[in-house]
């Protein structure tokens, strides 16, 4: 088997981020060095606190967590409790965690690690908005050229936006933020709205994590119907779009998803369409491309995914 792929997980959670951690601790092809938190779905003090009872919920406490940026770049934090509920992981009801919060900030924890490891070698995996790997990029620009890879879940063009008519929660909240994460130059994989909403949680799809009988797969399909209720009433679809598990499904099942390179930029001063992300998707600027666009997913294959890996933690 080949050495695991060394990961930072960037996140906000979130139930859908929750759900993309179990996915990564349950996959032994992933090693994670660490997860970074970052005001978004709900405050940093949440997040955090959110990732390490995700942790904790696992089996997997030794896994080091770190506290993030408190509010965007430029904007004032926005946050999505209408959807999550006002803890961030509102279903299960889940301890306060017992492991402790590493003291490093994240930020220094990105850009120490980046430039520590082997060029190359180390992904990031941003779930949440772009604050932390903005900050890095501006704090160490060398860490750049050291990323092997951004995959990130954000942004949308063909199905619009989910928080204005234009634009995605996750670029909405850091707009500022994610204009330089896609102007940085490190190869970027995007699962925009286009993708993600082709992954619905179905009503059978949530009995199959119920039906794995463990605390993990009890406490997912609480975490989904609790999530899922919200876009369900929106879209009127059986089961809700279950965005973040597709970055850690990319990693490991590449084949599951289809797209193409395009450039893809942020609008970040109109108030109209602030956020909106930009995809060239047929070409017609001299824009350079900057990013694989995802469009297409084998959702079935994906939730076989899913619960096969959570059914071992």
């Amino acid at each position: 088997m080949p050495a695991p792929r060394k990961i930072i997980i960037d996140t906000d959670p979130g139930q859908d981020d929750a759900v993309a951690i179990l996915l990564a601790l349950a996959s032994p092809e992933l090693e994670i060095l660490g997860i970074t938190a970052v005001a978004g779905n709900v405050p940093l003090k949440l997040t955090e606190k959110n990732a390490r009872k995700i942790c904790e919920l696992a089996g997997k406490p030794e896994t080091k967590v770190f506290a993030g940026a408190v509010r965007p770049l430029v904007r004032e934090l926005e946050t999505a409790e209408h959807v999550h509920g006002q803890s961030g992981l509102n279903g299960p009801q889940l301890p306060d965690p017992t492991m402790k919060l590493q003291e490093q900030h994240a930020v220094d924890f990105i850009v120490e690690t980046l430039m520590r490891e082997e060029s190359g070698a180390v992904t990031l995996c941003p779930l949440g908005p772009l604050t932390n790997i903005a900050l890095a990029l501006i704090r160490e620009p060398q860490i750049a050229p050291r990323i092997r890879e951004i995959v990130l879940m954000g942004g949308g063009f063909f199905e619009g936006g989910n928080v204005t008519p234009t634009a995605e929660f996750n670029i909405y909240v850091d707009p500022h933020a994610a204009d330089i994460v896609l102007k940085s130059g490190i190869p970027i994989v995007m699962m925009p709205l286009d993708v993600t909403h082709k992954a619905l949680t179905t009503a059978k799809r949530v009995a199959a994590f119920r039906e794995l009988g463990t605390r993990v797969g009890v406490a997912t399909a609480e975490m989904l119907e609790f999530f899922e209720r919200f876009d369900e009433e929106k879209y009127g679809t059986d089961g809700g779009p279950l965005h973040d598990p597709c970055v850690i499904a990319y990693l490991l099942k590449p084949e599951f998803f289809k797209g193409r390179r395009c450039n893809v930029t942020v609008e970040t001063s109109s108030e109209l369409t602030i956020g909106m992300t930009v995809a060239d998707w047929w070409g017609v600027t001299k824009r350079e491309k900057n990013v694989t666009y995802m469009r297409d997913i084998d959702h079935e294959g994906f939730f076989a995914l899913l619960v096969e890996r959570l059914g071992r933690l």
